[in-house]
């Protein structure tokens, strides 16, 4: 192949925070095609029309615009292969599914969520293999046209072969052998007209001329359905690559209850793009002379998928925060004054910070006293802020649920406002039996660090999702010890 064929692609689902794992495999992506003189592709994959939303999908871009990893095809700029919006190439995944359907490669499938959801139940007591079993797949033609008649729902699934072996040629694992009886015949096309990822990707990247795919290795489970349709619509593969996935310290994949995981959050936090990516960079793969500080450019020319290891690479917040220690101190002071003033003291965050404190102060240096918490990172609970965190009455497990119930809450959230943090508040009193004493004190000592700060909604609304989640886990942290 060409180098100047290449084309890869990231397909992120804008249904939360821009994620730092969506970062990882959009550098391989970016740094493999910048090394051979290819393509890069944006495709939003936002076919679960229940949790994507444009505000997701508009983070996410600004964030990968931060980085500095810039697509040559997008929604955004457009391109040949278009639109790059998944939920607005319906028509296309039907036609490819009366293609299955046309070639008895895919069927029909009646079954109610009643009979499914039994069917669940019935091989969970057996302890067997879950799945389908195929019974739509054995319906007579007079059976099916019944359902038909009837205008009963249907979805579509791919009809796996019964028999033999799926091999996946990974770049990265060699051969990865599936054995089809273990292979679900997966569903491809929802009752509703939308298609499931697996569907949809294959068709996508077909179409859009992908030449490699390279996502992280949760998704080599679901490949061998993605040979079997690439078998069935007559067309050649591209070749996988499934990247190693970024794990905690204990070995578990990446997660909000362990590290910040949302893009926004190093952001916000004055972390700098470069030391991201040199530290994406480091996950997996090292330079040939094992420097660990290397910029974007170096990568690319140094790039190889020979030199990425499969053990689970290590996020480290400690380690990343050294390295951006190194980055910011390769700056001078005017650099760093330009930084502080992009990410930290924003005009827009000073507009926001002001009116707040305006009545409360005295005289101008008084400003900076009752400030401080907005632009700090963690913070320190000491005694009397403790006693506050934990209500008279109450055990600091109480404490910790409360608190793990508003972060989840803060996460369905595309960003804060004075009016979602109130009602997000007031419906957690109504749930859970809290007294509103016992539910906003600890929350304000917990994201302000103290009792005497401005207007709780307002201040949660000015510090943002990212500090007001990180904080409340900080504070659950905190409970744990006592």
């Amino acid at each position: 192949m060409a180098t100047q064929d290449v084309r890869v692609r990231i397909g992120p689902s804008p249904t939360g925070d821009p994620h730092v794992g969506t970062a990882y495999i959009a550098l391989f992506n970016y740094v493999f095609a910048k090394k051979h003189g290819g393509s890069l592709v944006l495709r939003v994959e936002d076919t679960d029309q229940t949790r994507s939303k444009p505000e997701w999908e508009e983070m996410l871009v600004e964030a990968m615009h931060w980085l500095g990893l810039e697509f040559d095809e997008s929604p955004e700029k457009g391109g040949p292969f278009g639109p790059y919006r998944q939920s607005e190439r319906g028509a296309i995944y039907r036609e490819h599914t009366e293609q299955l359907l046309s070639n008895g490669s895919a069927y029909k499938c009646f079954c109610t969520s009643e009979r499914l959801e039994e069917l669940r139940r019935q091989k969970a007591q057996l302890k067997g293999p879950p799945g389908y079993d195929g019974h739509c797949r054995r319906l007579s033609d007079q059976e099916r046209q019944g359902h038909l008649d009837a205008g009963d729902a249907y979805v579509v699934r791919l009809k796996v072969p019964h028999e033999g072996q799926t091999i996946v040629h990974d770049r990265l694992r060699g051969e990865v052998v599936f054995e089809n009886a273990q292979v679900d015949d997966q569903v491809l096309m929802k009752s509703d007209g939308m298609p499931t990822y697996h569907l949809a990707n294959v068709v996508d990247d077909h179409l859009m001329q992908i030449t490699h795919v390279i996502r992280a290795e949760e998704w080599v489970s679901s490949t061998p359905k993605h040979v079997l349709l690439y078998r069935a619509f007559g067309w050649d593969e591209p070749v996988w690559v499934h990247m190693p996935l970024l794990r905690n310290s204990d070995k578990s994949k990446i997660s909000k209850r362990k590290n910040p995981v949302s893009l926004n959050y190093y952001r916000e936090a004055g972390f700098l793009r470069e030391a991201l990516l040199n530290y994406l960079g480091m996950m997996g793969w090292s330079m040939p002379d094992g420097s660990e500080k290397f910029n974007l450019e170096e990568m690319i020319k140094e790039f190889d998928f020979d030199r990425i290891s499969l053990g689970g690479p290590i996020f480290d917040l400690q380690k990343l925060t050294w390295l951006n220690g190194l980055y910011l101190r390769d700056v001078d002071a005017k650099q760093m004054l330009m930084a502080w003033k992009e990410s930290i003291f924003t005009e827009a965050m000073l507009d926001k910070v002001a009116p707040l404190v305006h009545e409360r102060i005295e005289k101008l240096e008084d400003f900076i006293d009752h400030i401080g918490f907005f632009f700090n990172g963690d913070l320190i609970y000491d005694e009397s802020a403790t006693k506050f965190l934990l209500p008279k009455g109450r055990e600091p497990k109480e404490m910790v649920k409360l608190f793990e119930q508003i972060c989840e809450k803060i996460d369905g959230l595309a960003a804060l406002s004075v009016e979602s943090v109130e009602a997000l508040l007031k419906e957690v009193v109504e749930n859970t039996g809290f007294k509103n004493k016992e539910v906003f004190l600890p929350v304000r000592v917990a994201v302000t660090g103290t009792k005497a700060s401005p207007p709780l909604y307002d201040s949660m609304a000015v510090l943002g999702k990212e500090r007001c989640r990180r904080r409340l886990r900080h504070a659950m942290s905190h409970l744990k010890t006592l």
